[in-house]
């Protein structure tokens, strides 16, 4: 059966091509009403550029953005999130992004409109990196599919096709030890922001939690803070403090807003925390550690302590059978603060 004028066509290129068949539509007319053509793409066989022709008659699109290549989706997107450049708080995933974006170098000139499932399993197969790199190559995947079938570049999302696979790595979590903490302990006036890694230590916050932490979530007298994200059970719960870090936070109650904040007054990236701080001060100790590490340490004192369980789960954050609801008593803060001055 004849196509219908306009619906465009497919036919071989000469020469020995690896793409040899091209697909030619209609970009419009002349004032004598003469076709003007615009070439979809270039396709191994002749089914995958009659697909591709009847794919774009489905639903036809702008031919100019057809050309628009994965590296400049990329870049339009970068700028819709970051128009001004990441600020402290942005900058871990910023740096992210980056790091997957170079990952899929292979991609960058390919026209997005082209790249399929296999395009970018491809990527991820290849990769040699860790499973949660893996996994953010394919956020990054996720982002720009989203950000493309919103300008009207795409029509279906390959990206929720790829399989990261298994995590046969593990998470592998090493509490610190008590000659380590000792050692931190004895560099408190030595080094500066060490007595934050304590603080993760004796009250079990995450590290990005400790970041988010307000002046005004502390109550100093009564020995609590409110704080926490992640879960349900985690959110805005109340975390007991140990008499041996209260020196620490009582220090940094003159700042404006956040308990930890960077050279500007400004609250402290986690980026800036992990790679500016925590990582040189373990490398200025020689010990091996991860800033998760602190809050896997605390579980563990709290346990050799023989504190209450449920203290401990509420603590954390951990969701429990036996947590009806976070309004918390004054039964309840004396029985976590018990437990807390356990370490």
């Amino acid at each position: 059966m004849k196509n219908p004028n306009g619906y465009g066509s497919v036919f071989k290129l000469s020469g020995k091509r690896r793409k040899p068949f091209a697909v030619r539509v209609t970009a419009g007319y002349t004032d004598t009403g003469k076709q003007k053509y615009e070439y979809l793409g270039y396709y191994e066989k002749r089914d995958q550029a009659m697909m591709a022709l009847a794919e774009y008659n489905k639903s036809p699109f702008d031919i100019t953005k057809a050309k628009t290549t994965f590296a400049e989706v990329y870049d339009s997107m970068m700028k819709e999130k970051y128009p001004d450049g990441p600020n402290e708080k942005e900058r871990s995933n910023w740096n992210g992004y980056n790091a997957s974006y170079k990952s899929a170098e292979r991609l960058h000139h390919l026209k997005f409109i082209d790249i399929r499932k296999n395009d970018l399993q491809e990527i991820i197969t290849a990769s040699t990196k860790s499973h949660g790199t893996k996994r953010k190559i394919k956020v990054l995947f996720n982002q720009m599919f989203k950000y493309a079938m919103e300008q009207d570049l795409v029509t279906k999302d390959y990206s929720v096709f790829v399989d990261v696979g298994k995590n046969d790595s593990g998470t592998y979590r090493k509490p610190f030890n008590d000659v380590e903490i000792k050692a931190l302990w004895d560099n408190v006036e030595r080094l500066e922001f060490i007595e934050l890694i304590l603080v993760l230590i004796y009250t079990g916050l995450r590290p990005g939690e400790l970041l988010e932490v307000k002046l005004e979530d502390i109550n100093i007298k009564e020995r609590y803070l409110r704080g926490g994200f992640k879960t349900e059970a985690g959110t805005n719960r109340l975390i007991p403090l140990n008499k041996k870090i209260l020196p620490f936070l009582e220090k940094r109650m003159n700042a404006q807003q956040y308990l930890v904040v960077n050279s500007k007054g400004q609250q402290m990236s986690y980026h800036n925390f992990h790679y500016d701080h925590f990582k040189k001060i373990m490398e200025q100790l020689k010990l091996e550690h991860k800033p998760h590490d602190c809050r896997h340490t605390f579980a563990t004192l709290m346990d050799n302590a023989d504190a209450n369980k449920l203290s401990i789960k509420r603590i954390m954050g951990h969701a429990s059978k036996d947590i009806t609801d976070k309004v918390y008593t004054h039964k309840d803060i004396t029985q976590l603060l018990a437990a807390i001055d356990l370490i």
